[in-house]
């Protein structure tokens, strides 16, 4: 496992393994053109080509000998969607779940923790999906917790989302 910031190269990568994790995480009885039509507009490599250019977020990319397995993007100046948390949101945290448990999640996190330590900041947050237990039990198991309840949105339909916080200044 290599870790380092996302290139422009990466940037079909990451459209495809963002599909892939979503798409493998959320739909579980079968692809509608609902979500269909929501992932292949949500996840090019357009947009992630231009979310690199711009520059504004942290993207950092892990790569095995073969491509990239797993990413995380944090954004700063974000509007929390509970009163009391940091700026600082990570926005997506994807990894192929074939290569979960081989410690690329937390050594991603670990990127998001010592980005968060280097902008004097001393909370992180997140929103996942109210269902998607997996990834509850590894941000709990982290020491994460949830602060409240928001909903992600696509088009008229709404999905209830965890909102989870990381107390760095209560980490080593």
């Amino acid at each position: 496992m290599k870790l380092r910031p996302a290139q422009k190269a990466d940037a079909a990568s990451l459209a495809a393994l963002s599909i892939e994790v979503w798409i493998g995480t959320y739909l579980r009885y079968g692809v509608s053109s609902f979500f269909a039509e929501f992932v292949l507009s949500e996840f090019t490599t357009r947009r992630f080509e231009a979310l690199l250019d711009e520059g504004k977020d942290l993207l950092v990319v892990s790569e095995n000998r073969d491509g990239v397995d797993g990413y995380i993007r944090l954004a700063e100046g974000c509007d929390p969607p509970v009163d009391g948390l940091s700026d600082l949101e990570i926005v997506t945290f994807y990894v192929q779940p074939r290569h979960h448990g081989r410690g690329i999640g937390s050594a991603l996190l670990q990127v998001a923790i010592d980005f968060c330590r280097a902008k004097g900041r001393n909370a992180i947050w997140l929103t996942t999906n109210s269902e998607n237990t997996a990834a509850i039990d590894f941000y709990l198991s982290k020491g994460f917790r949830q602060v409240g309840i928001t909903d992600f949105h696509i088009a008229d339909q709404a999905y209830p989302n965890h909102i989870l916080a990381l107390d760095i200044s209560a980490r080593g």
